[in-house]
C-alpha cells in the first residue's frame, strides 16, 4: 500500500549565535492509510521538529529542512507554495499541539477558532459550522459545549484547551492526524478515554 506520508532522509537545522545545529538527521518514515504511528524518544532528541516538518512549520530562519523529501498523498511538499501547504494544514493533515495555551488565540471564543477552521476548509454556513462545533466539543467531552464555544481560552482548564484542540484538529476528518503529545494536559481519567 501507498504510504499517506512518508519522510525520506530528513534533515532540519537551526541556526544559533553559536553556529548550526542538527535537529534531525536521516529520519525515514511511512505512514499508510489507517495506521498509527507512535514516535517515541527523551525530551529534546526531535519528535516535535519531526511532527512541524511534517506539517511545513519548521520556522525559517532560523529553522532549514537542509535534506530529504515528505510526500503527502503521493505529492511532493518537501518546498510546496505557502498556499499550497494552507489548503493541506487543516483540512487533509491536522495537528494537536503540545501546549494549547500557545495555539490557541487569546482574543477569540474558542467557537469561533473551530468554525473559522471549518469553514476555511468545508462548504458550509456560519451556522451549520457553529452546530458542528457543539457537536465536536461534545465529542470531545467538554461539558455544557454550548456555553463552553463562547469562552475565550484563559476562561478553561488546561484539559478543556487540550480538547479544544483536538476537537480542532478532528473537525474536518483530515486523511493524517498529527498528535504531539496530546494528553500531557489532560487528567488521566481523561487520558484513559
Amino acid at each position: 500500500m501507498t504510504p499517506l506520508m512518508s519522510l525520506q532522509d530528513l534533515r532540519v537545522e537551526f541556526d544559533t549565535r553559536h553556529g548550526r545545529v542538527t535537529a534531525l538527521s536521516s529520519v525515514s518514515l511511512d505512514v499508510r492509510p489507517g495506521e498509527t504511528l507512535g514516535i517515541v524518544g527523551e525530551s529534546g532528541c526531535g519528535k516535535s521538529i519531526t511532527a512541524l516538518a511534517m506539517m511545513g512549520l519548521i520556522p525559517n530562519p532560523p529553522g532549514h529542512l537542509t535534506q530529504g523529501t515528505i510526500t503527502f498523498d503521493g505529492e511532493d511538499i518537501t518546498r510546496a507554495a505557502p498556499r499550497r501547504m494552507r489548503q493541506l494544514r487543516g483540512g487533509e493533515i491536522a495537528m494537536i499541539f503540545q501546549e494549547p495555551m500557545t495555539s490557541l488565540n487569546p482574543v477569540f471564543t474558542v467557537g469561533d477558532q473551530i468554525a473559522e477552521a471549518i469553514l476555511l476548509h468545508q462548504d458550509m454556513s456560519r451556522a451549520e459550522a457553529d452546530r458542528q462545533v457543539v457537536e465536536l466539543l461534545e465529542t470531545v467531552g467538554i461539558p455544557e459545549p454550548a456555553a463552553r464555544a463562547k469562552s475565550y481560552p484563559h476562561q478553561l482548564s488546561g484539559g478543556m484547551r487540550q480538547r479544544v484542540m483536538i476537537a480542532m484538529a478532528i473537525s474536518c476528518r483530515p486523511k493524517l492526524l498529527i498528535a504531539d503529545e496530546p494528553t500531557t494536559a489532560l487528567d488521566v481519567t481523561v487520558q484513559a478515554q
